[in-house]
Order: structure tokens, then sequence, then C-alpha cells
């Protein structure tokens, strides 16, 4: 039997979050509802907890518990929920899911439209609609559990139906020759799916006090960087108040440049094709800024309101803002001295919507040719400006994220979705610890420990996965002798970009080795660093060769099919004047991102995963070629033999599920510490 399930929960909000999971005190299984797919007569409404029935003599759960003993196939609309508050809730089910969100997702090859059930039902004009019944009661603060029964029960029954009426539409999809090889794609994706459920439900335990020391080391730095910055800005504008979370103002610090007309600004380049009418442009567009001079204002005379006068001579009780100044009690008069650092924006490509983008990729640049430039005062506050944006992302989104997610029990449960991205990666929330800085100095990542006393936190990362990657599938001579012989690439790309005129250390040159990789041109970059990447191309000619088969393959097909069979659609691609396609960045990315953490990752965190199911250990998080598991601490051993284990046949997992024989060893590197942070190789 093929049964279409769907659950219905309570909600809580807590810091201004809605928390979904049952691992949120108060929420509740609401109502589970199941229709064979194959007889929409047999359908089946349990309710178990709401506020006008409650199943006290657990009938419900045993018509549930029997319905998923009979069926041979379990199919979801974001599985993942539904999945996890079943197994949560004691219902046992082992047997196969098919999750219409995900299947979709895989026969949409990476055009990221919309996945939810309402847009999927309406994009396929499915003759039975999501409802929207529930929409007015959740507005009117309403929770699940307190809608009237026959409202909700509709509700529910509106899904299944939609849920079954989407599943046939895809199943067609699926049966047409041209999307025969996202089959087993789309079957990986939902073994996927429950691995991650299951990851979610294990959570990783949080260590709240290292967490608040951790906010305040960030919070004193954060302090002491604004602290030297606002002088610094005070040299270099004067009296002029600046914002230094602006990003219009902190433009024009470090471009001396302020915008002439903001609403025209960004479209005024969408018509400059050449270098010479880029500059045109700026200069027509944007005006130089000088520092400045404050004086008291003679109108207000410093107090920053006026007053309107009766005619006998009385002035109004209630004060005005003054007009002249702004209701700030100073003017600012204009010097002779250009403000700012008077850096030069390359190319059009650092144009945004407040002047020119101060974003880490630029800053890095600057910082570069600052130093080159013996600009010792523009390097130390470029530094800091791109250390205060690092700072404040850490503290909203790791800091305040894992302390709004952690639950009562001190577990944060990782949530990684694998919609979301175009390449099939992973995706994080709640927080997205996928934005992490990668390598081994990241403080929050001290805050994760194990949840046994005495336990290890082990991190199994990949050696160089998107560059092997890359080395096997444009079957490179070059890439893969240097992988063969352990050259080191990082060193070789530090002396590269040194011997170009920037003294650059070799954790510096990791930001640039693989970027090629991925579509970086170095277009926009300094001139030490662009001239890396032209030697990259000349040094790997087979992935150059590569690129621009997959960008004819695009081009032809309007589609890439990766060797895994995974597909990226390219609808709008064309040939550009010079010969190269149009979305040529996107065209070398998604195939070596997509096969690395779209395709091999997943296929060995199952693995790990299932060769972890008799152990206490447990998978508790993956970021990007990583995986993280909590290990009891009478398991160790056990567990660094299960990842020799995986390192003597990753290459066979990878054949065994694609039909691919790679001639480029794939490599895990075991690590194990106290927490996540503190870790040594073994």
């Amino acid at each position: 039997m093929r049964n279409v399930l769907d659950v219905e929960n309570s909600i809580t909000k807590r810091n201004g979050k809605d928390h979904l999971d049952p691992f949120e005190i108060g929420n509740q299984l609401v109502q589970v509802g199941t229709l064979d797919v194959d007889n929409w007569k047999n359908e089946n409404i349990i309710t178990l907890d709401h506020d006008e029935y409650q199943d006290k003599q657990g009938r419900g759960r045993f018509v549930l518990q029997s319905i998923l003993d009979m069926t041979t196939l379990l199919i979801m609309h974001n599985a993942q929920h539904d999945l996890m508050w079943l197994w949560e809730s004691g219902f046992k089910y082992d047997g196969p899911i098919y999750d219409t969100m995900l299947a979709e997702y895989v026969l949409d090859r990476g055009q990221r439209s919309p996945l939810s059930l309402a847009a999927c039902a309406e994009r396929r004009q499915l003759e039975v609609q999501k409802d929207d019944t529930l929409k007015r009661y959740f507005k009117e603060g309403f929770n699940t559990n307190e809608i009237p029964l026959n409202d909700l029960s509709f509700y529910l029954r509106h899904d299944l139906l939609t849920t079954s009426g989407l599943f046939h539409a895809i199943e067609e999809d699926y049966a047409k020759p041209e999307s025969s090889s996202l089959r087993t794609i789309r079957d990986t994706t939902f073994d996927t799916c429950r691995t991650l459920t299951r990851m979610y439900m294990s959570g990783i335990k949080v260590d709240l006090q290292e967490l608040g020391r951790v906010r305040d080391a960030f919070e004193k730095e954060k302090a002491e960087i604004e602290d030297r910055l606002q002088k610094k800005v005070r040299q270099l504008m004067g009296d002029t108040p600046i914002n230094l979370n602006s990003p219009e103002q902190m433009s024009q610090v470090v471009f001396s440049k302020r915008v002439k007309n903001k609403g025209e600004w960004k479209e005024l380049f969408d018509y400059t094709s050449t270098v010479q009418e880029y500059k045109d442009a700026v200069k027509a567009n944007s005006e130089t800024i000088y520092r400045t001079k404050a004086y008291t204002c003679p109108t207000c005379e410093g107090q920053c309101k006026t007053y309107k006068v009766r005619k006998n001579g009385e002035r109004y009780a209630k004060p005005n803002k003054c007009k002249d100044c702004d209701a700030r009690g100073f003017k600012l008069e204009e010097t002779a001295q250009v403000a700012g650092l008077k850096f030069t924006a390359p190319s059009k490509e650092w144009v945004s919507a407040n002047g020119f983008s101060t974003g880490k990729g630029n800053l890095d640049v600057l910082i570069a040719t600052a130093r080159n430039n013996g600009m010792h005062d523009a390097e130390s506050f470029l530094s800091d400006l791109k250390r205060l944006s690092a700072i404040s992302s850490y503290l909203s989104s790791f800091v305040e994220g894992i302390a709004n997610y952690t639950k009562h029990d001190g577990f944060l449960h990782v949530g990684l979705t694998q919609h979301i991205t175009a390449t099939g990666r992973f995706s994080g929330r709640n927080p997205n610890m996928q934005n992490m800085p990668r390598g081994g100095t990241f403080p929050v990542k001290k805050v994760f420990v194990s949840r046994w006393d005495g336990g290890s936190i082990m991190e199994a990362d990949f050696a160089q996965l998107e560059f092997r990657t890359a080395a096997f599938l444009a079957q490179d001579e070059t890439a893969i002798r240097e992988i063969e012989t352990g050259f080191d690439v990082h060193s070789y790309t530090a002396q590269v970009i040194t011997e170009a005129g920037q003294q650059t250390s070799r954790q510096e040159a990791k930001a640039h080795t693989f970027a090629p990789l991925f579509g970086a041109t170095g277009y926009g970059r300094s001139k030490a660093e662009a001239a890396y990447y032209h030697h990259f191309v000349e040094k790997y000619r087979g992935v150059a060769a590569w690129h621009k088969n997959l960008g004819e393959e695009a081009i032809r097909f309007q589609k890439i099919t990766n060797i895994s069979g995974r597909q990226y659609a390219f609808p709008d691609v064309r040939r550009r004047d010079n010969g190269s396609p149009s979305h040529f960045t996107m065209i070398k990315n998604y195939p070596v991102q997509g096969f690395a953490t779209g395709d091999v990752v997943p296929v060995v965190l199952n693995r790990l995963h299932e060769l972890l199911q008799s152990l206490h250990s447990c998978v508790v998080n993956s970021v990007h070629d990583s995986m993280v598991v909590d290990v009891h601490p009478d398991e160790t051993n056990k567990v660094l033999h299960i990842i020799e284990l995986l390192n003597q046949g990753i290459n066979d997992l990878v054949e065994e599920k694609y039909g691919v024989k790679m001639n480029v060893p794939l490599l895990l590197e075991a690590k194990i510490g106290p927490n996540w942070l503190d870790t040594v190789d073994v």
C-alpha cells in the first residue's frame, strides 16, 4: 500500500521565532492524515491531541501504526518534518519514503523554483489545490490544536489530496526518457533525507557557559575595533558623522565618492561595456567628498530646537526641530582636503545601490592593494572594517542563533535542508552553520561538546574534495599527478601570487587556489591575484578544456548532465559576442560543487550513519564536505575504525551508487577532541 501522509502539529513562539519541532516544550502532534495514493477513498484523519478531542485510549495511535505497518511507500511533502514527528512520537516506520518536494527539486534542475506544496500545485495546475483555511486562524492567533476540528480536518484532507495529485504528476515526468538519469539522484536524495532526519533528532550538545564566554570575547573585540575605526574615521572625514554599519557611508569613506542620485545609480552601469564607459559613468554620476569642519548652528545656537514666537513676543511652549541643522546643533563646512581613503573601484562589478560594495571579497582586494603600496594606515583600517563585519555576523548568526534555538535540555537540533541550493549541496537553518568560516580557528565551534561525560567530538573531513572532483571530471593530467604525489597546491598558489608582487601566506592563498574551479576569473581582483587566475588556466589545461566543453553543452542542450546523472538547466543561456556562454560562472561551478557536495558527500554520510547504528555514537552535523560525530567514550576506537573502513571503499560507494568509476582517490581525514574546535588529527 502506497500511502500519502501529512502531520499537523502545534507551534511555539520563543525568542521571536516559530518553533515547529517536537523538541520544544508545549508542542504536540495534533493530527495525522493518510491517503492511499492508488485509492483516494481509503483515507484516514486521525486526531491525537486537540482541544476538542484527545486520543486518551490510544485507538488513534493503534490505527496509525497499523497503517504504517501495511505501507510499502510513504509519500510526504517535506518528509523531514513529518518523519521527525512520527519517529519522535514513538511511531515506527522503516520502509522506503518519497518526498514530493525533493522529487520536484531534482526535476527542477537547479532552477530554484518555489517548492511549497501550494506553489508546486499551482505550477502544475493540479485539480486539487492546497487549501488556505488555516491562514486566517493563524493570523488571528490560533494555535493548531485550537483551530476548530472540522476546519483542521478539512485542511489536512486537502493537503493529502494535493500531495497525491502532485506525486502522480511528478512520476509521469520521471518516466520520460530525458529524466531517466535523475532517478538515481532522486532515490539517493530520499535516502539522505532519512539520514538528515535522524541527525536532526539526535541533536548536538551546547555548552551554554562557553557560549557566553564566546559572546563576551566577540563583543569586547567588536567594541575595541569600533573605537579604533571611529577615531580613524574622524581623521579621514573630519566632523562628518559616520555610521560604521551603513553600507552607503562606508562606501563614501573608502572610495571618497558620493552618489548624486541613488535611485538611478546602479541601473546606469547596466549599459556600460568598456572600462572607459564605466569610468565616465562614475565621473558623471558621483562627486568627490571633502573633509568637513563643524561649527555651531547659528539658528538654534547648538540647542537642536527652535521656538515659534507669538505676536506679543512670547514663544510657544512646544519647540520645533531646527531645520537649518537637521536638529544636530551644528553645521558642516567643507574644507579643501579630499575625505576618505581615496580608493578607486576597478569595475562595474563593484557597483552597489549605495555606491560601491565594501563586501569581504572587495575588502580583500583593497587590503592587498594597500599592503603592496605601503599604505599601512589604510591596510589597518580596511582589515578592521572586514573584521568588524565578520564579528557582527558571528554574533547575530551564530552566537544569538545558537542561543535562540538551543532547547531546554541544552541540545541544538541541526537543520539541514536539501532543496535550497541550485547545486544539490546541503543548506543550513536555525542557525545556518554552513556559513561557518572554514578552518580550525572559529571559536564558536568550542561550544559544541559531547553529550556523554568523557565523550569526544570527531570531524571527518574530505581532503581537497572539490579539487579531486574537478581533476576527475576534467581528467586533468596535471591535477591528477599532483593529487597522487601530495603536491602542496596552496603553497604553490602563495608562491605565484607573491612572485607577481603581492606577499601572500599559504593560509591567505587558500581562498584563491580552487576558486577558478567554481567560475572565478580574477576579474576585479588585484593584479597579482588576477595573475594567479590566469596561471591556473595555463597550468590546468584539462580543466580549462572541460569548462569550454561544458559551455558548449549548455548552449546546445540548454542543460548540463553531470556524470552522476544530476542535471542543471540553463534555459536562458546564449553565446556572447566573444564566443563564451552567458551564465559561464554557474556552468563551471555547478558540476564540481554538485558532484562533490551534492552527490558524493550524501552517499558517504548515509553509509557513515548506517555503520554507526549498532553504537551509541551518532552523526550530529555535516558542514560542506565534513561530517561531525558525537563519540561515546567507550567507542573511540570503533568510530575511528569505521572511518578507516569508509576510506577503503569511498570510491566503491560512488561507483555502486552512480555507476561512476573514479581514477582519483577520495579520502577522509579525521580529527577528534573534547569539543568541535579543539580537535587533533588521528
